[in-house]
């Protein structure tokens, strides 16, 4: 039998000058998937490849590319469940961590957590020698634009994101 892979990029509106790099992307993570696939890997490990692509992407709004909440920072979530077993693992409203979506699988794997949340998601991240990166590095001069367009008083937040 053959592998299938699906990636989604996400739910909101792509504007038409990024719908072409969002669909490279998504193209991209398909097949980093489908490789690991072929190579022998499992499932949870293609998955997690192709969600690492896509939070790696700043066109993305998970890891680099996040959207900044209203202080103008980053805090992701990442959450990741195995079909087998029905374990799984989160973390949530994580900063410095480029892939939110490993320390979630860690999270599974290595505790017997379900979700850590902000620092104590921090500190497992530590403990597990996951390296921190400069927040800037996450923010995204699109993100930044975005969320300046959502200060403003008459600000329709749906449409800022569109």
């Amino acid at each position: 039998m053959l592998p299938v892979v699906v990636v989604q990029g996400g739910a909101g509106f792509v504007p038409r000058q990024r719908s072409e790099a969002s669909t490279s992307g998504v193209c991209a993570a398909a097949r980093a998937a489908y490789a690991i696939l072929q190579g022998g890997g499992s499932s949870m490990d293609a998955v997690l490849e192709a969600v690492t692509n896509l939070e790696n992407n700043p066109v993305f709004n998970a890891g680099c590319g996040s959207v900044l909440n209203v202080k103008g920072d980053i805090e992701m979530d990442a959450i990741v469940m195995d079909g087998k077993t029905l374990g799984s693992g989160a973390v949530s409203a994580v900063r410095n961590i480029a892939n939110p979506v490993q320390l979630a699988r860690l999270v599974m794997e290595k505790t017997s957590h379900a979700c850590l949340t902000a620092e104590g998601a921090s500190k497992f991240a530590r403990d597990m020698g996951i390296p921190e990166v400069p927040q800037e590095s996450l923010i995204t001069e699109y993100s930044r634009m975005r969320w300046k367009d959502n200060l403003e008083p008459d600000a329709n937040p749906v449409q800022c994101q569109m």
